[in-house]
């Protein structure tokens, strides 16, 4: 296949097994024997079937915008239902806020600044060189099908790892599409989410006679916030909550306060506005634009549905572990600024779930850091595949069985300047239980500190504080740990 020196290689039944014997009974499957024929794991936590996986993957939905994480009115019966039957992951983030980055973190294992996509801009080189998930379970004999929106790379021709490949060049659009079939180019009728659906469905459904893996990458929620039209006027009477952030004067965060160029519209991405002045209350436009997107995701719930009905329906639903989970968060005005990239909450934190009946005990949840980069790491551990030896992220399988086991503590979280962007700098973060420090490695005296136990909303800036001051030391030492672990350089 290829790989980069440093994968490791499953090398027979006994290296493949050499951990189970550590895991309780129903441990995490690291390789295929004897079980009780049902497909459920033998007394020495053994699967003899590999499960089928559905992957999918949603484009800047923040942590809080579902039912089953809080959202006081939306209604996402579907996607909830996979919290509600698996785990819900309550401390899940990203490495890197952004689209690309994440994207190829989430299928690598790594960082950003290891794997190379450290920006939105044409990575179509780097990532059809990319040794990914789904490249190494399609060598370990799984069937594979991308479904959706690649963003690593403004081309629509099929990555490494892929039977199958549905897809379109950069962002799309959102009413009549025109995708890319197996090498097939053509103007689609009707609305993106639906049509990426129908195409997994039909993937799902197909007589196969080996495990499979879909990965779908849907459009949605990015901007513009085109609803499908049967949501077009849905939540028209909920009003949009605010929060403190919501109200933020800036008073600490001189990193927004400065004065920059109002920058470029990204095609596709929401409409912004010069940085450095009070955004509008949550009202008129801003709300109109909260509404719009969580429209959008309503057509995605109605996707997940029709992914529950189609693996019910041929008998695969408890033999397939469903992933659902966001490249990035987003910011609805918080602390003015409407886009992700930022290194607040909000940005940084994403909704996450898993189902998997043979493994995963309904209502789950999961409260240690859990990162885009476990995603890789976690997948090729269930379905037996050799875990990459340069992967940064961890299998999150113990996590999920309760097994007691040493986890992260804090995390490290990173962002490279964008000249279409330029409200937001490069910055490095650092983030445990309590504290996140935030460093702008290009500008000085614009730094940020804050105790997250006192102020959840990062709204009081501790950088030049007695208690910002004694941890200060601390967490600029864990950051610089964490970079050296990942193959990064410290700042000097």
């Amino acid at each position: 296949m290829g790989c980069r020196t440093g994968f490791r290689r499953a090398r027979g039944f006994a290296a493949l097994c050499a951990a189970v014997a550590l895991l309780p009974a129903a441990g995490a499957p690291r390789a295929f024997g004897t079980t009780t024929g049902d497909g459920v794991p033998d007394g020495r936590g053994v699967f003899a079937r590999r499960p089928n996986v559905v992957f999918i993957l949603v484009d800047d939905l923040r942590y809080n915008a579902l039912g089953c994480t809080g959202h006081p009115f939306v209604k996402t019966p579907n996607i909830d239902r996979i919290a509600r039957e698996g785990a819900n992951f309550r401390n899940a983030f990203v490495t890197t806020p952004l689209c690309s980055p994440s994207r190829a973190s989430i299928l690598t294992g790594r960082y950003a600044h290891a794997h190379g996509v450290t920006h939105n801009g044409d990575n179509a080189a780097l990532s059809h060189r990319l040794v990914t998930f789904p490249r190494l379970l399609h060598d370990a004999g799984y069937q594979t099908a991308f479904v959706g929106k690649w963003h690593m790379g403004r081309d629509d021709s099929p990555r490494p790892g892929f039977d199958r490949w549905v897809s379109f060049k950069e962002h799309g659009e959102y009413v009549d599409p025109v995708i890319t079939e197996d090498g097939r180019t053509r103007a689609v009728r009707g609305y993106m989410t639906d049509v990426l659906t129908d195409r997994a469905v039909a993937f799902i459904r197909a007589k196969r006679s080996k495990p499979f893996l879909l990965y779908l990458a849907h459009k949605a929620v990015h901007g513009p916030f085109t609803p499908a039209e049967r949501h077009r006027f849905l939540y028209a009477e909920e009003h949009i909550p605010q929060v403190p952030s919501s109200n933020d004067d800036l008073a600490g965060k001189p990193v927004l306060s400065r004065d920059v160029k109002p920058r470029r519209r990204c095609k596709g991405g929401p409409k912004g506005r010069p940085r450095g002045r009070r955004r509008p209350p949550m009202d008129g436009p801003l709300e109109d634009m909260v509404r719009n997107q969580l429209r959008v995701l309503q057509a995605v719930d109605d996707g997940v549905g029709a992914v529950f009905k189609a693996l019910e329906e041929t008998k695969q639903l408890d033999d397939t572990l469903i992933v659902f989970m966001s490249d990035n968060g987003f910011l609805w005005g918080d602390h003015t600024l409407i886009d992700k990239r930022a290194a607040y909450e909000e940005s940084i934190r994403i909704p996450l779930l898993m189902r998997y009946p043979r493994f995963i005990r309904p209502g789950t949840a999961v409260d240690q850091f859990v990162l885009n980069i476990d995603v890789a790491p976690t997948l090729c551990d269930l379905a037996g595949v050799a875990v990459p030896a340069d992967a940064h992220g961890r299998s999150v399988l113990p996590l999920l069985r309760g097994k007691p086991t040493f986890w992260r503590q804090s995390f490290l979280a990173e962002y490279a300047f964008e000249p279409f962007y330029p409200q937001i700098p490069t910055w490095r973060a650092v983030r445990d239980a309590r504290w996140k420090y935030i460093r702008y490695t290009e500008l000085a005296g614009m730094d940020e500190l804050y105790d997250l136990a006192a102020d959840p909303h990062e709204m009081s800036n501790l950088i030049d504080a007695p208690a910002g001051r004694a941890e200060l030391p601390r967490l600029r030492a864990e950051s610089e740990r964490l970079l050296r672990e990942t193959q990064g350089v410290p700042p000097r």
